[in-house]
């Protein structure tokens, strides 16, 4: 498996769209610290940024990799190898580099901007390590819809679905139910609702970690009254854990059974 993820690591590595990705979140790390010069206020608008791009690009890349590579997974069924350790290789070196890009791309601006003189670093951490979460979660659907259909733009179609459904129609559906509902107690379900969406979880542990309560909304509200601040951040912690551990475990299933 070490071997398939170290090729598919360089094969990135070789790949136009790996490099604009980096100079993307190099371009906007300097810009953002150009215009407002207080890194506390940077982090914050790169929330938003994070939040709902680093999901749209990890589900693009994982779904397209995923087919680009089919040929070439083809070939290396044929040997001697591990169908899990084909696919669990290949998504983890697809998450790898998206990940790495992402940490080097935003690192450097905001390294050579002071952020080691900073009382932030360990928010900006948080957040770089929220977004390495969301490119694993993201990756994994991708590739697990991709294993699910043969049909390239047919799966292509559903994982930008899905990343739509998580990101926008999701949180329209929830503030719907909680609008019409607004007489009953939904502390649960405002709860559970947060749960099932990584993108959520992920947004209310940065808004704990940079304890902004005006930003929190009614779901991150609820989460800091039920478990405080700091339990707060650590069940989101352990909840995105298994929202990236699960689809990993659809892949090791699904690659195990899957025929071409």
């Amino acid at each position: 498996m070490l071997k398939i993820l170290k090729y598919s690591c360089y094969d990135l590595m070789r790949s136009r769209w790996s490099y604009f990705y980096l100079g993307f979140y190099l371009l906007l790390g300097f810009v953002l610290l150009f215009l407002n010069h207080d890194i506390g206020k940077a982090i914050i608008t790169l929330m938003n940024i994070i939040i709902v791009l680093v999901p749209l690009i990890s589900t693009i890349f994982g779904i397209m990799y995923y087919y680009d590579s089919k040929e070439f997974t083809e070939l290396l069924l044929a040997l001697p190898v591990k169908r899990s350790a084909i696919f669990i290789g290949q998504y983890l070196g697809v998450a790898l580099s998206l990940s790495m890009s992402l940490l080097i791309g935003l690192g450097i601006p905001f390294i050579c901007y002071g952020l080691f003189e900073s009382d932030i670093i360990f928010e900006f951490l948080s957040l770089l390590g929220i977004g390495a979460f969301l490119t694993f979660i993201f990756s994994a659907l991708a590739y697990n819809l991709g294993l699910r259909n043969e049909n390239k733009i047919k799966g292509f179609g559903l994982a930008i679905l899905l990343w739509l459904f998580l990101a926008v129609i999701y949180d329209g559906i929830f503030l719907s139910i909680l609008m019409v509902f607004g007489d009953y107690p939904l502390e649960n379900i405002a709860l559970i609702g947060t749960i099932l969406n990584p993108i959520d979880l992920s947004r209310i542990l940065i808004l704990l970690k940079l304890d902004i309560s005006a930003l929190l909304g009614y779901t991150g509200a609820v989460f800091k009254k039920f478990f405080g601040s700091s339990a707060g951040s650590l069940i989101s912690f352990l909840l995105l854990s298994l929202w990236t551990l699960l689809p990993i475990l659809l892949i090791y299933v699904t690659g195990k059974k899957k025929n071409f």
